[in-house]
């Protein structure tokens, strides 16, 4: 029964997980680019140098404040907006990760000075490890995966039809 279960959840496991790392990816970039900045290096530096439980307030923070976003999606849902509601939740929850992920990679190590923290930390990463690595081992994976790259080679397509709408015809 419980692999039944397992079989049945892979496929919805995968797309969400795949769904957060393709966002991530992204939105990687976007925090790279910006750690580049003055400002925001200087802020990312600050962040660094916390105190273990200023750094957990930290890491916490995002999470609390994606709340009265989810709340607004949630009323657009019930007043007949599902299409805004489901776009504000996946973006809360894409951008959310993303902001939580930066966070995590900036006060980890101030987060690691916690007993209890280290310890949740160096049980729940191998478990989930572990996971991840059956998961992406799984057919339901790699059809995700297969989605994936199809939708980026569609993606990539209409991006270089549109740049040629806007450059200039050499043809003369």
């Amino acid at each position: 029964m419980r692999s039944l279960l397992i079989k049945a959840l892979q496929l919805p496991l995968a797309l969400i997980v795949m769904f957060y790392e393709w966002g991530w990816s992204a939105l990687s970039v976007i925090f790279d680019w910006l750690a580049r900045r003055p400002f925001w290096a200087w802020l990312e530096s600050q962040i660094r140098r916390l105190p273990p439980y200023p750094a957990m307030l930290l890491f916490v923070l995002p999470s609390i404040a994606m709340f009265p976003v989810k709340l607004a999606a949630l009323w657009l849902l019930s007043h007949g907006h599902a299409m805004w509601g489901t776009i504000v939740i996946v973006a809360a929850k894409l951008v959310g990760t993303a902001i939580v992920a930066r966070i995590f990679t900036l006060t980890k190590p101030a987060l690691m000075k916690l007993a209890w923290f280290a310890r949740f930390y160096h049980w729940f990463k191998p478990w989930k490890d572990g996971w991840m690595n059956t998961l992406r081992a799984s057919a339901p994976w790699r059809f995700a995966r297969r989605l994936r790259e199809a939708a980026r080679v569609q993606v990539r397509a209409m991006v270089k039809a549109v740049r040629s709408w806007f450059r200039p015809s050499r043809r003369q």
